[in-house]
């Protein structure tokens, strides 16, 4: 491939720290079978280990399709995702972070058939199977349906960010060369991504598992969040800042999805009511008709969270891998 052949997708891999699993990744995208020409993106984020040194093999042996993106010093995950997308040459994106994988070699053939006969579709997504790190299969799934379906964008919004599988993500460029300024300060990057892309048109998803993502994986962002000192500081930052971005996509979509996000709100509401120990407006918080029922769930839940992280971290799993059946029975 040289630079003046046409590149139809750009597939843009994070990286940080992930020397026991970005071959795989690596790996995994050139085994991509296609039509059409793709390019390999990589971000590596400075890592302490050798992420980088096994970037740069590859790099040097695939060096006509992979490019390596990198600087003299940590840039964090969002502008480092930010950066991949300013070089990026394709019409269509595929994410994939540097600790998950792609199982499927037509992965990439399958999505952008679809998107290319749907030009009105913003988001392509797909299951994708629950790998314990560093290799242990759980037998469980991310599936948000059962079968291939338009995804309601209510469902995205009460999803939260594990709705949509990341390594499964597939999108057309030009919406996110300006992402809005609510994605830009989100605590989290893969939720208002996917916020943003369904309201763009709309996201489709492939009830076929053609993706691996991984958990437990030492130094990422989940296990940072759930462990060390001052748990509690830690669920209050993101549950405010989560808030504040459900208020300005509402804004920005001129509040047509209030009810869904007001709905998304509540129950964050609720914990930081919790973690910041106002009782008075715990007792008259209204959740409707199961209002009690959800209070206990959620002071539960924050106990769980703040004392038994690694007790927490197991239930939300098995949440995950169960994410959207309710929207199906």
């Amino acid at each position: 491939m040289s630079g003046r052949v046409s590149i139809l997708v750009s597939i843009n891999c994070t990286t940080y720290n992930h020397e026991n699993y970005i071959a795989d990744a690596i790996e995994s995208f050139l085994s991509q079978k296609t039509n059409f020409n793709y390019e390999i993106l990589i971000g590596e984020d400075c890592s302490t280990d050798n992420t980088k040194q096994i970037v740069e093999k590859y790099a040097k042996m695939y060096s006509e399709k992979i490019k390596l993106i990198t600087s003299s010093h940590n840039v964090g995950a969002r502008k480092n995702s930010l950066r991949l997308i300013e070089n990026s040459k394709g019409k269509y994106i595929a994410e994939c972070e540097g600790d998950d994988y792609w199982t499927d070699p037509y992965k990439l053939q399958r999505q952008v058939d679809y998107m290319e006969n749907h030009p009105d579709c913003s988001l392509c997504f797909h299951s994708a199977e629950i790998i314990q790190a560093p290799d242990k299969s759980t037998g469980r799934m991310i599936r948000s349906y059962f079968e291939d379906t338009i995804s309601p964008i209510g469902d995205i919004i009460s999803g939260g960010g594990g709705f949509c599988p990341t390594p499964s993500l597939l999108y057309p460029k030009r919406y996110m060369e300006t992402p809005p300024s609510y994605y830009l300060k989100a605590p989290i990057g893969d939720y208002p991504m996917q916020m943003y892309l369904a309201s763009q048109g709309y996201a489709y998803y492939m009830d076929r598992c053609m993706s691996a993502y991984r958990t437990g994986v030492k130094g990422s962002w989940t296990n940072r969040m759930s462990f060390g000192s001052n748990i509690k500081g830690k669920i209050i930052q993101i549950n405010e800042g989560i808030i504040q971005l459900l208020d300005g996509f509402s804004e920005s979509t001129k509040h047509e999805y209030q009810n869904e996000v007001n709905k998304a709100k509540q129950k964050i509401e609720f914990e930081l009511l919790i973690l910041k120990k106002q009782k008075k407006e715990q007792k008259y918080f209204n959740f409707g008709k199961y209002s009690w029922l959800l209070k206990i769930k959620a002071r539960i839940k924050i106990f769980i969270r703040c004392n038994y992280p690694k007790l927490f971290l197991k239930l939300s799993k098995l949440k995950t891998a169960k994410i959207s059946r309710k929207t199906n029975e």
